[in-house]
Formats: C-alpha cells, structure tokens, sequence
C-alpha cells in the first residue's frame, strides 16, 4: 500500500492564512506541505475532509451548505483537490471569502489521481480527533456535526458512525431503481434507531466519520482500491471498516447524522449500473491477495454463478433482471481480475 509520507507533491493553501513553517515541521507533514494554520489557533474537534476532482459547481454548494450546520465553527474544513483542472481552488477560495469567520476552510491538493489516496491525505493534514467524510455533491442536514459528536460521546466503542443518505436525481428516479439496486448509489435509511451496522454493512464514503484513535498513525484506505478518475474500483470502505471490526471497535448508524446526495442524469442508466458492478467485480479481485485469497474467491465466484443462474429464472420486473445482470457483471469482472485484467475490459 502506497503511504501518505509518500505525497510529497501534495501542496496546501490555508485561504485566508500565512503558512507558519513551524507548525509544519512540528505537525511532521510530508515534504512541500504547509501548515495547518497559526499556532494561536483553536484546535478543532472535528476535521472534515471532502475529496474533489473537477466538480467545482457540486463542491462550492456544497461548501456554502455549511454555513447552516450547527457547531462548524468548532470544525475545520479540508478540500483535497485531487488533481482537478476545472477551476476548483478558485472556488475553494472564493467560498472561503463568503464563508470567512463561519466556516474554517483549508484547501490540499493532491495530485496522484484515487479517491482513497485523497482520503488519506485529508487524514494526515487533519487535526481532530474526529474525522468526519462528506462527498462534494452531498449537503448535510442542519444536526449533522452535532449528532457525530454526540454519537462518539455516547458510545466510546465507536470507531466510525455513519447515518442516513438521501438521494436527490438529477432527473427522474428510474423505475428500475429499487431495492438491492439502491446500494451503489449510496441510498441508505435504516431506520429512526441509533443501532450498530448489521454485519455485511457498514457507514459509507457519501456520509462517515472515524474516531481518529481507531486507526492511529498506520490503518489507511488502501490505495489500490477506490475510484481513480473515471474507473469505478470500489472496496476501499468495506476493507477498513472490515479491519476496524477486527480490532474490536464497533460501526455505528446514527439517524440524525442526514445528508442529502446528488446522483447526475449520466450515473441513472442501465448501462451505468452494470459498469459499475463490473469494477465491484474487478475490485473483489484486488482485494483478495495470496494463495488462500485466490481459493476463497474463486469459491465465492462459483456458487455466485449457481445462485444467480437459478434466481434469473424468477426475474420478473426491470429491476429484478437488471439486478441479475450486474450480478453477472460483477462475476465477470472479477474473473477478469482474477486473470490479471484490469478498467481497460470494461
């Protein structure tokens, strides 16, 4: 796994603020990195981090969403720019001008395209105790700092809380849009209980938090997994929180902590879908190293093929085939990952 020491290219801009060498070096960032800000400053007790490439009309509503969130005056914002050339500093920039004295933005970039390297990255300049994720098309709901921190208070146990997603299409909801479907594109509501995650779920990237002592200085989103530019890789969550499990921390859905989510027109067709099963495929894939790794997966694919040959069978609506389809489609991706393939077959 590629470290975040390793991002010496990366390069920040604290709007607003001179950067304060000190600090730099006392923070141990990587080489080219500045500071975090002026010493005399508040440390905050939340960071959140949100991870861009090239949608900076998506990401400045999204930062101007903030200023209605209670409690952000005590958080820092960081936006890792991951590589973009659409103009996204200058609206960090100028959203950090309107915002001056509400919300505290920092802006990272960081030029090594993949989403889970941008994650990391935010982690490393971050300074809360907190990490909290928020995609740059989500808007969070007015509580939603507020039930993050009481969520960590309540339950000292907690390694990562996540709550409820709420879609907002960009055109109208399909109908073959439902059910199982609902998953990839982040559509989640379990209810008005704060509950830990059932077992094969966990929080995700659109709305998560971490507790910063759950992954120390060495647990990270592995890098080779997680989207890369336009190659929809996928796993990296399942793969922490996985390994957050087995430290012993529990995952935690809390109801209140809302965000609302945008799916573009382009991401609401078949043909989307089943890209994007494809790469879950080709993600399984990666994921699984080593001899006794290869073996469980190759099972896994089989048995996969048996159950969905004879669910297939029964698939009687849009969604029930299509949700057959990009069942197959992630069979195939991981054979091909298997194979040594990579995004170009897709």
């Amino acid at each position: 796994m590629t470290t975040v020491a390793g991002a010496a290219m990366a390069t920040e801009i604290k709007t607003g603020m001179a950067a304060h060498p000190e600090a730099e070096k006392a923070a141990g960032q990587p080489e080219g990195m500045a500071a975090a800000g002026r010493p005399e400053e508040r440390t905050p007790d939340v960071s959140v981090i949100i991870c861009t490439h090239n949608r900076a009309a998506l990401l400045a509503r999204t930062l101007k969403s903030l200023a209605e969130v209670e409690g952000v005056g005590g958080a820092e914002v960081i936006v890792v720019d991951n590589g973009s050339d659409d103009g996204t500093e200058q609206a960090v920039r100028a959203c950090a001008a309107v915002l001056e004295g509400t919300v505290r933005i920092r802006y990272v970039r960081e030029p090594r395209i993949g989403l889970s390297v941008a994650r990391n990255t935010g982690i490393a300049v971050s300074r809360g105790p907190i990490v909290a994720f928020l995609d740059d098309d989500a808007v969070p709901s007015p509580g939603w700092l507020q039930s993050i921190r009481r969520a960590f208070g309540s339950y000292p146990r907690a390694g990562a809380v996540g709550g409820p997603v709420e879609p907002e299409f960009g055109v109208k909801r399909p109908e073959w849009l439902a059910g199982k479907l609902e998953l990839p594109y982040t559509i989640i509501d379990l209810g008005p209980i704060v509950r830990r995650y059932p077992r094969r779920l966990h929080p995700f990237g659109a709305n998560m938090a971490i507790r910063r002592d759950a992954i120390g200085d060495a647990l990270r989103f592995p890098e080779s997994l997680g989207r890369k530019g336009t190659a929809l890789y996928s796993g990296e969550e399942s793969w922490l929180f996985g390994r957050l499990r087995k430290l012993g921390w529990s995952l935690v859905y809390v109801p209140d902590m809302r965000v609302r989510h945008f799916i573009p027109a382009e991401r609401l067709t078949p043909s989307w879908i089943r890209r994007r099963y494809y790469f879950q495929g080709l993600s399984m894939a990666r994921s699984h190293t080593g001899v006794a790794g290869k073996i469980r997966i190759v099972s896994t694919i089989a048995l996969r093929r048996l159950y969905i040959a004879f669910q297939s069978r029964f698939a009687d609506t849009p969604a029930k085939r299509l949700w057959a389809e990009c069942r197959l489609e992630a069979v195939r991706g991981a054979l091909k990952g298997l194979a040594g393939g990579d995004a170009r077959a897709g």
